[in-house]
């Protein structure tokens, strides 16, 4: 699978996991240099608290594009240091 914006590859992984229709990609797959930090959270019941990434692409930033569980609630252990996409990132 491979995560694409704005002509950039932000992440590429034959290991991603699928959460309620979301591939979610090994931190490791990441191109550290489009990422960068948001203060962003939002709670889901199940899988715990999220944190968020602005993706960078040249010029463009795309705010909170990308999304991670830093600690996952027991039931979404699995998806621990995987980030998923959303906002117009392309995953195919």
């Amino acid at each position: 699978m491979k995560a694409t914006w704005n002509g950039q590859t932000l992440a590429e992984s034959s290991d991603t996991i699928v959460v309620e229709g979301n591939h979610y990609f090994p931190e490791s797959s990441l191109a550290k240099e489009h990422f960068k930090p948001s203060d962003t959270h939002t709670t889901c019941g199940w899988k715990g608290v999220a944190s968020y990434y602005d993706v960078v692409a040249g010029e463009q930033v795309n705010k909170d594009a990308a999304w991670f569980y830093p600690a996952p609630k027991d039931a979404a252990k699995n998806i621990t240091n995987y980030v998923a996409f959303w906002k117009g990132v392309e995953v195919s």
